[in-house]
């Protein structure tokens, strides 16, 4: 197949007829006609029926221009490969994204490995809103953007989910609030005091179903969008907070607390999402890499209890 035939190909169906497109890529209308012509001949079918003064795609045309579609989009992930290669002495600046809903030891977890590549790495962060972060993503201000959740199915982004791996959540909470949890996990959570993550978050909408099919009602003495304010109040003794199970041991560690039990039916997920469908970028490529190999394999979980 001749890729300039199916270029020209895709210049007609994309925008509207043969003259549009003639102007567009300088040439004649009867160039364009005439590879347009040797395409259908190498294919073997119609790619284009009249329609009055007009061209219409047949049904084999439509199916070629999805796949002309996703040739040309491997090419664009081609030339930004090669764009962001590093080369020798060369600093690759990585510009990563982070959902507001990832906790922030996760998102910090995730990220190392890319810090610890050959080359010289300039890390550029930013934290918002997924939608937002998507908009960026979608305007190649990011290079890759770390969720909590896949993207929305009301959001017309073109890129692709990169799934990372799950994990359970655990229930931890401080020493002084250890006496008033009675009875075994998850009953100590009836009437405890919890710090309850956003509702519009994935594994806030997770929690509430799971304490509602066991008929638990805990008293909710706060809503945090910021996973590490939940986590810095349950320090204090305000309430129980929730985290990944993948971060029980530095959890308990690093503040101070103690896990009351921890369950795999509230699953976090986590998804690095980019404008590449196929993996190229040397940092997106550790990050997928060290995610799936290392920090959500089975051997990196403690036992979950239901």
């Amino acid at each position: 197949m001749n890729y300039k035939h199916l270029h020209y190909f895709h210049q007609v169906a994309k925008l509207g007829g043969v003259l549009r497109a003639s102007e567009q890529l300088h040439l004649s209308p009867q160039t364009i006609s005439g590879q347009l012509q040797l395409l259908e001949e190498a294919l073997g079918t119609p790619l284009f029926a009249k329609s009055g003064r007009g061209l219409v795609l047949t049904e084999a045309g439509r199916m070629v221009l999805g796949y002309a579609e996703n040739i040309f989009s491997i090419g664009a992930e081609l030339k930004e490969a090669v764009r962001d290669y590093p080369r020798k002495g060369k600093l690759l600046e990585f510009r990563v994204g982070v959902a507001d809903a990832v906790p922030k030891t996760i998102a910090c977890r995730l990220i190392e490995p890319a810090t610890q590549l050959p080359e010289p790495i300039r890390i550029v962060c930013r934290e918002w809103k997924l939608d937002t972060l998507l908009g960026e993503l979608a305007l190649h201000r990011l290079d890759l953007v770390i969720s909590d959740a896949p993207i929305p199915s009301a959001v017309s982004v073109r890129a692709f989910n990169h799934r990372l791996g799950n994990c359970g959540v655990s229930f931890f909470a401080a020493p002084s609030l250890l006496e008033s949890c009675k009875g075994q996990f998850p009953n100590c959570l009836d009437g405890a005091p919890l710090l309850m993550p956003a509702e519009d978050s994935a594994v806030g909408q997770r929690l509430r179903s799971w304490l509602q099919a066991r008929s638990l009602h805990p008293r909710v003495v706060g809503e945090f969008d910021d996973s590490a304010l939940a986590k810095e109040f349950g320090r204090r003794g305000l309430g129980i907070f929730v985290a990944p199970t993948v971060l029980e041991r530095d959890i308990e560690k690093q503040y101070g607390v103690r896990a009351l039990g921890a369950t795999h039916e509230i699953v976090e997920e986590f998804f690095a999402i980019s404008v590449e469908r196929r993996i190229t970028h040397p940092c997106v490529t550790a990050i997928t890499e060290a995610a799936r190999n290392e920090l959500f394999t089975p051997l990196a979980r403690r036992p979950l209890a239901k």
